[in-house]
């Protein structure tokens, strides 16, 4: 199983983790096709498969809480990405 394969179980895994690192996540939408966009702050903007999100990057922890791992899997389901 590949690095981005795991890291996408983790994200739709149950009970929702918050351990999943947010470099992780980038690498995965980069893999996926996704443009990674910096904006202002923390902030990054992904366009993926025509839709578009806006995440937090998390800090100072390089892991991503529940939330913003819920919001990642909602995004990449819209975008046609599931496991």
């Amino acid at each position: 199983m590949s690095h981005h394969e795991r890291t996408l179980k983790a994200i739709f895994a149950d009970p929702i983790r918050a351990n999943v690192r947010w470099a992780d996540i980038e690498a995965l939408f980069r893999h996926s096709g996704a443009q990674v966009m910096e904006r202002e702050g923390s902030r990054v903007a992904v366009l993926l498969n025509d839709k578009v999100a806006i995440f937090h990057r998390p800090h100072p922890r390089p892991e991503t809480g529940r939330a913003t791992v819920r919001d990642v899997r909602t995004f990449l389901e819209n975008a046609g990405v599931r496991p």
